[in-house]
């Protein structure tokens, strides 16, 4: 049976219609938002390649936890900036380093505000890479005993989740371990599972000074062109103990993260990074989008694809949109 019998405009007449039957319906329950915390005193720095995100002192930050919590954003994610940097990073495992201070400095002013931590050395190390270096490689062994130091560290400062972020093999089971043996059984792992060697993270190394010395991360992050592999990498995350996994970038990846939602049981999430964010907003400034619509379509797509939870530079803009109905 076919027109003009079946008229699929019939339910697109007007917006009640719409509302009635939208098969997608994009939340701030959704959402975690990122935050720059760096070590130092009355600092608020733009991020030049990414508009209205800063880079924050710790007795600077109230204003935006005000302004998170007030918009009820569930969640943020940590990412520290560091005074110190040596070759294998040290600080992420310092109990007075900047992301622990951080985690209970938000704690004791927004107890009821979700906490999770990027777990990873780029923004720690002198040479920007994700980890310890042997003959300008990563290696990934050594790079996983600093990982489970750096994760009790920040579950003994009170974060209610870590996110490891470097893609090393063995990572989740690794952190499953240290956690576990430290007493921290209840600290859920959300594991960038499928996390890829992307061009779209150039904004994101200005904002967190994480930019390699020399090379690339292409030898642990995954090659844009696999699909399959991304099933693979998730698996084995699964096996070890992720509670949630996660594909980066979202936008240019919205396969990966529909094939997670068909394959897996676990809570996916994506993250819609920095240079996804940076080119709405300089083509908004430009004229040549409607941003506030260009973004709200982004993140319903990334919603669309399959993702639960969508970490998001547009967190705040996104969440002030859906509370004004």
């Amino acid at each position: 049976m076919g027109f003009p019998s079946v008229r699929p405009r019939r339910l697109r007449k007007n917006e009640n219609i719409r509302r009635l039957v939208r098969e997608t319906q994009l939340s701030v329950n959704d959402f975690i938002y990122p935050l720059f915390i760096e070590e130092g005193e009355n600092i608020k720095i733009e991020i030049p390649s990414m508009p209205g995100i800063f880079r924050y002192s710790l007795d600077r930050l109230d204003e935006e936890l005000e302004q998170v919590v007030n918009l009820g954003i569930p969640a943020v994610l940590l990412f520290g900036i560091p005074k110190h940097k040596d070759a294998v990073g040290s600080e992420t495992w310092n109990d007075e380093g900047i992301i622990q201070k951080a985690i209970r400095y938000i704690k004791e002013r927004c107890p009821d505000l979700y906490v999770i931590t990027d777990v990873c050395f780029c923004e720690y190390t002198e040479h920007g890479h994700c980890g310890v270096l042997h003959d300008h490689e990563v290696a990934n062994d050594p790079t996983l005993e600093n990982t489970k130091k750096q994760v009790v560290s920040h579950a003994k400062a009170g974060a209610d989740m870590v996110a490891p972020s470097g893609m090393m093999d063995g990572v989740v089971k690794a952190i499953r371990e240290a956690l576990d043996q430290a007493g921290y059984t209840d600290i859920p792992i959300m594991s960038y599972s499928a996390k890829y060697a992307s061009a779209y993270y150039g904004p994101f190394r200005d904002a967190a000074e994480s930019s390699p010395a020399f090379g690339d991360r292409r030898s642990y992050q995954m090659d844009p062109a696999n699909r399959r592999e991304a099933l693979k990498e998730v698996q084995l995350d699964v096996e070890e103990g992720a509670d949630i996994i996660m594909v980066k970038p979202a936008l240019a990846y919205l396969d990966i993260i529909s094939d997670l939602r068909e394959n897996f049981n676990l809570p996916v999430a994506a993250y819609n990074v920095s240079g996804e964010y940076s080119m709405v907003k300089a083509a908004g400034k430009l004229g040549w989008i409607d941003e506030e619509k260009v973004m709200m379509e982004t993140l319903t797509s990334i919603k669309r694809a399959g993702a639960n939870i969508i970490i998001t530079y547009h967190a705040k803009e996104a969440a002030r949109i859906l509370k004004n109905g």
